[in-house]
């Protein structure tokens, strides 16, 4: 009984086991009939980050080498700020001349303006007080004779001009102490206003020559080296941003709607020996490849959605492009 053989049927062929052998085959039977957790299949990647250049300017400072941890606001690359500095001085130059016209407008004349209108007025009133009493008196000479019309006509003449000069005097004085029109006072805030922004323009081109970081991560690439003039528009520094990477990975179609952002993951990275529990930031709502409506049932199973697992700030070691593997619901 124990050591008799005994005939069973495996993968369509007849085998002769012992009979103390049978446990140990369905055994194994058993754990090849198991299947492994669907995967999705991908990279480890972080969000690449281009600072790039807003001015033709040289570099003057490569404060920080590639490969390094940086924070949010870490000094890059330092661009020449010369000729910038400049155009923001010129710009405070303004705003304090457009600052000091609209003080002016807004304290009015000066006392010593208005005593000297009104002197200006008396003057004329004065004037025109002694050629209405020349002219007078050239009227009664004419008219008993004794005078030419000419002489009358030039002291006629001599009379308006007194007139019209002390009204001139009169609405002189009136300008000074009447104050500033309401018109000029808003023109000289809005010119005001203009040079403040003109101002703040230029100090904001003067810190972008400043290339700073803008989040945490791993500087990747400094494309320029020290000394060369760079191109406005092109990267002069690459930021991997983030503590740790994330799986990107392609999900089959039967398992998009089982996925939830936010839920937990295992993910496994080539070389690590045990899976790493990652969360699921994002996926993609259309396929990446052909439509659904373009297949059938079967093909349709074909379909891949773009996901994103992130991993813990403890997988910050991880590096970019290494396969991962996450396990689907």
């Amino acid at each position: 009984m124990g050591g008799g053989l005994c005939t069973v049927t495996l993968f369509g062929e007849k085998v002769s086991v012992m009979r103390y052998g049978i446990m140990f085959l369905l055994l194994l039977l058993t754990a090849c009939g198991r299947s492994s957790p669907p995967l999705a299949l991908g990279t480890l990647e972080r969000d690449r980050i281009a600072h790039t250049a807003t001015a033709n300017e040289v570099v003057v400072a490569l404060p920080v080498a590639p490969g390094t941890l940086v924070t949010k606001g870490t000094l890059l690359v330092q661009l020449d700020p010369g000729l910038q500095q400049a155009e923001v001085d010129k710009a405070s130059a303004r705003v304090a001349q457009a600052e000091a016209n609209l003080e002016k407008l807004r304290h009015g004349a000066r006392p010593e303006e208005v005593a000297s209108a009104r002197a200006n007025v008396a003057g004329a009133r004065a004037s025109l007080v002694e050629s209405e009493a020349s002219y007078a008196r050239i009227r009664d000479l004419r008219q008993r004779k004794l005078a030419s019309q000419s002489e009358l006509d030039k002291a006629r003449a001599a009379r308006d001009v007194g007139e019209a000069n002390l009204r001139s005097a009169q609405e002189a004085l009136l300008t000074l102490t009447n104050g500033t029109r309401e018109e000029d006072l808003r023109a000289g805030d809005a010119a005001l206003k203009e040079a403040q922004a003109m101002l703040a323009s230029e100090r904001k081109r003067l810190a972008d020559l400043h290339v700073v970081a803008t989040r945490d991560g791993i500087l990747d690439n400094l494309p320029w080296n020290l000394g060369e003039r760079v191109t406005i528009g092109s990267p002069v520094a690459i930021v991997l941003a983030g503590k740790a990477p994330y799986a990107r990975v392609y999900v089959p179609e039967p398992y998009r709607v089982k996925l939830k952002v936010g839920e937990s993951l295992r993910v496994h990275v080539d070389g690590l020996a045990e899976p790493v529990v990652g969360h699921l930031r994002w996926i993609a709502t259309e396929a990446a490849f052909t439509p659904y409506y373009a297949l059938n049932q079967e093909e349709r199973a074909r379909l891949m959605y773009l996901a994103e697992v992130q991993l813990p700030d403890s997988e910050a070691a991880l590096p970019n492009g290494v396969p991962a593997q996450v396990e689907l619901p």
